[in-house]
């Protein structure tokens, strides 16, 4: 029997809150990102559950529900208290970059290549993360990837890249 898809959002849900748990009160920095590929990096039963996660959500059409300019995208969770102040986006992009975008208070990145060697910002899969006040085009290369944004109090400004 399959899970409805409220309860596989909860579920989800609790995946995610034991992850931000941990990393709350951590500065989003080049540590966050060494920490988080060395701990729950491809291969890791934390990564592969999200993967599969999110692989289902896509499937099941609860997750990437929303397509623009060749993207699908979606809000999966709003930052609450349960996820410890972080947003959840996901998107499934292939070969495309995104809009420009600022990240006010940072950004934490889980790239899941959909395609065997798809990079994210020229990074393979596993872990992504900007500081707060950096700013990027999102950029999937060599073909098709998930990626999951955390984002703290689910800030994200979208802006111009500059010239």
């Amino acid at each position: 029997m399959m899970n409805s898809p409220e309860s596989s959002l909860q579920d989800f849900e609790r995946l995610i809150a034991g992850l931000t748990e941990e990393i709350a009160a951590l500065p989003l920095d080049a540590s966050l990102d060494a920490f988080l590929n060395a701990q729950y990096g491809p291969g890791s039963h934390l990564y592969d559950k999200v993967f599969q996660a999110c692989r289902d959500a896509v499937a099941a059409g609860w997750m990437c529900n929303r397509e623009g300019g060749g993207i699908r995208y979606g809000r999966v969770l709003k930052a609450t208290d349960l996820t410890h102040g972080f947003s959840v986006d996901v998107v499934e992009m292939e070969d495309i970059a995104g809009p420009h975008h600022a990240h006010p208070h940072g950004e934490i990145d889980l790239i899941m290549p959909l395609t065997s060697g798809a990079e994210f910002d020229s990074r393979p899969g596993g872990w992504c993360v900007y500081e707060a006040g950096s700013a990027h085009s999102p950029t999937v290369t060599k073909g098709k990837a998930l990626i999951l944004y955390l984002l703290p109090q689910g800030a994200i400004t979208f802006t111009r890249a500059a010239a």
